[in-house]
């Protein structure tokens, strides 16, 4: 497994901060915030393409995040001999690529000169980062992975989405193994925006630290979030067979889709309890063996308040007393990588003892009560993990892993 963060590079740097309570969201300083109604960010700011654009920084992340996972698996670095499915967001042609555009129009006659403006010794490039496909193809080539790569965003779900693809790829006998990878490296002008349209974003802009407050009472809006994570993923018998260190053990995966709006959730949570049900369904266990449940946890007021009702519906009064926390409170929300990056933490969280803490729970919210390991670690043996990912458009994708196999 592999992941960054804007808490660093890498599972040391990334879980000793994140056990420590430490917050990667800061001021942006990466493009002009004036005028824009939120001005903090978990960005990635310490990598080379994180000033060339969300493709090229997607790209990285991904790069990165593979690379330490695959390196750890022991396949070799490129010739992993599998089929590679991405999560990454949706491509938008970055703004200095169309500025060069708009001024080698004008230099012609305006609009319809544009297709002649990209014509040029750029046209490569341009064409290269407005292709849903290319990170992909770019990772399939580095790493040797086998097929057709396939690239999915299915919003704040897509990082489980694509874990899920590769078990079940795995469990038809398509492969042995599989690369699963999330990554998002889009945290633009244009999407604080958006998602500021949206009333998503929270507007704490005065401690960034402070900002990200998930099932607090005074909860305000998610932190636009970037960073990467990455599973190899093996058919137990083939980790067994070649004598490879077994780092978990995928369970189960739900999922369910909620056509009731673009961006809210049913409001009787009926898709995300079918999602979790379903999970524990795959997986073979009752709600009573889940041990932890690493929340979707956004901070945004509906979302924590559906994520409760689901929970509590499906756990009845041991919700309680279960352990449930957010990596979002630290990061930010990562998006497309946001599933695949909380798989990372969640096997972490098993094979360390640790569970990492939800930070800024300072003023709890009656409505929902949950054990959501306030402000500090909490070192505890747990052997099974319910990881939930609930994403815009009815995107409901849940994971349950295990310690070991049963």
């Amino acid at each position: 497994m592999g992941v960054v963060t804007s808490l660093g590079q890498g599972r040391e740097d990334n879980w000793n901060a994140l056990i420590s309570g430490r917050s990667g969201i800061h001021p942006i300083t990466r493009f002009p915030v004036d005028h824009l109604a939120t001005t903090i960010a978990g960005t990635v700011d310490f990598l080379p393409a994180s000033n060339r654009g969300a493709s090229a920084l997607t790209f990285e992340l991904a790069h990165l995040a593979a690379a330490e996972a695959v390196g750890q698996s022991g396949f070799p670095d490129s010739d992993f001999a599998g089929p590679l499915f991405l999560a990454a967001p949706p491509v938008e042609l970055d703004w200095h690529h169309r500025l060069s555009l708009y001024a080698g129009a004008q230099k012609h006659h305006g609009n319809k000169d544009l297709i002649e403006a990209a014509r040029t010794a750029h046209a490569l490039e341009f064409f290269e980062e407005s292709q849903f496909a290319t990170i992909a193809d770019r990772l399939a080539e580095t790493f040797g992975t086998r097929g057709l790569p396939i690239t999915l965003s299915t919003a704040c779900a897509s990082g489980a989405t694509a874990i899920q693809l590769g078990i079940e790829a795995i469990r038809r006998g398509e492969c042995d193994r599989a690369l699963a990878i999330g990554a998002d490296g889009s945290a633009t002008a244009e999407a604080l925006i958006r998602f500021s349209l949206l009333s998503a974003l929270t507007t704490q802009n005065e401690f960034p630290e402070k900002a990200s407050r998930p099932f607090s009472k005074d909860r305000s809006g998610f932190v636009l979030a970037e960073g990467a994570g990455a599973l190899v993923l093996e058919s137990l018998e083939s980790a067994r067979a070649r004598g490879a260190e077994i780092l978990g053990i995928m369970r189960g995966c739900g999922e369910k889709a909620d056509d009731f709006h673009r961006t809210r959730s049913k409001p009787d949570g009926s898709p995300a309890i079918g999602a979790v049900r379903a999970a524990l369904s795959d997986a073979g266990m009752s709600e009573d063996e889940v041990e932890y449940v690493n929340a979707h946890g956004t901070s945004t007021p509906e979302n924590d308040k559906m994520e409760h009702l689901s929970l509590s519906t499906v756990f009845g009064e041991r919700i309680k007393n279960l352990p449930i926390s957010s990596n979002k409170s630290m990061i930010g929300h990562t998006l497309s990588a946001a599933g695949a990056v909380e798989a990372v933490f969640s096997l972490m969280t098993m094979r360390e003892g640790v569970i990492p803490p939800t930070i800024n729970y300072d003023t709890p919210d009656p409505a929902i009560e949950l054990d959501v390991v306030p402000n500090r670690k909490r070192e505890a043996q747990v052997s099974t993990v319910l990881s939930n990912s609930f994403g815009f458009g009815g995107q409901n994708t849940c994971l349950v892993m295990a310690r070991e196999p049963v």
